[in-house]
């Protein structure tokens, strides 16, 4: 983690090294996810920076993600609103059999 600035305030944005260490991956990979837009960041000159609230929120998001994944796994029918975002999911269907 980031030193804390001397007045005792948290500083409100990250490098991505800074990023890296506290998700415990590559710079390279948070440079990734911010090329992908799935990690919202601001360019600083010639540096990106991802703000610490932005980074809070990723993170819940990807607790939730795993939640519903886990959910998702754990579940017999794929049709639950829930982990099909709102949507009732039809049965799939089998194909007719070809007639000759």
């Amino acid at each position: 983690m980031p030193p804390v600035p001397p007045d005792g305030d948290v500083a409100r944005f990250l490098s991505l090294a800074d990023t890296a260490e506290i998700l415990a991956i590559t710079v390279a990979e948070v440079a990734e996810l911010v090329r992908t837009g799935e990690l919202p960041a601001i360019r600083v000159g010639s540096a990106w920076r991802v703000e610490r609230v932005v980074l809070e929120a990723f993170i819940e998001g990807q607790y939730e993600e795993a939640r519903r994944m886990s959910l998702w796994q754990e579940s017999a029918y794929a049709d639950i609103p829930e982990l099909s975002e709102g949507r009732i999911l039809p049965p799939t269907q089998k194909p007719a059999p070809e007639s000759e």
